[in-house]
């Protein structure tokens, strides 16, 4: 199955961050600016009867990164972890699944900070969905990887790497990072596949996936 969506995805995700910048791939955003997700907006817009237009942020901020580094890093997840939870899924439910999980990051993130004016960007916490989704559906898949500064070849258990990483979002502090939109984001994929009848009924079907690695080297 050629994932199809999971390409369109990080097309698109590239083309908004190269219009943004009106063409140049390094410095800030230009052209987008104001539809980045800021939390007391949106609450305002919600309880406080203000401009209804940071609801549209909700959306638009998941396409929006702050940098160069800040998109390839979100691309490299979505590439590596997205096309397997799109077979597994199919493409019509992931893209209704990814945008959910993208909404519910950023809910997780308003919650915790709902007087924060600080803009809230990026794919990070659709693609916590994307991962979750994967810790609960191929927790036993090996993922390869190449570690700087020496590029060691490391291979390791999905559910290792996976939970390492949710239990980074939520233990240690970022400066500037949404992790509680990574965390959020995480949990609402896992939670997708409990409501969805767990990880057999999901695969049903497609048992052929769980005897399949999936890994990048980088």
């Amino acid at each position: 199955m050629v994932p199809l969506v999971t390409w369109t995805l990080i097309a698109l995700n590239l083309i908004v961050y190269l219009m943004d910048r009106e063409g140049r791939i390094f410095g800030p955003s230009r052209v987008f600016e104001d539809l980045s997700m800021r939390p007391r907006e949106v609450v305002g817009a919600l309880f406080g009867g203000q401009d209804r237009f940071s609801l549209v942020t909700l959306f638009t901020s998941m396409f929006l990164h702050a940098n160069l580094g800040h998109l390839l890093g979100n691309m490299l997840f979505l590439f590596v972890f997205g096309s397997g939870i799109e077979e597994a899924l199919g493409s019509w439910r992931y893209v209704l699944y990814y945008l959910f999980w993208g909404w519910a990051a950023s809910a997780a993130q308003i919650y915790v900070d709902m007087g924060s004016i600080v803009p809230v960007l990026g794919a990070s916490g659709a693609i916590g969905g994307v991962l979750g989704c994967y810790f609960l559906l191929f927790p036993a898949n090996r993922i390869e990887f190449l570690v700087p500064p020496f590029f060691i070849p490391v291979s390791v258990a999905a559910w290792i790497l996976l939970g390492g990483w949710f239990l980074y979002q939520v233990v240690i502090p970022q400066p500037g990072v949404a992790t509680w939109a990574h965390a959020g984001g995480f949990l609402a994929g896992m939670l997708s596949v409990l409501i969805a009848g767990g990880r057999a009924k999901v695969l049903r079907g497609r048992e052929y996936l769980l005897d399949r690695d999936f890994g990048d080297d980088d």
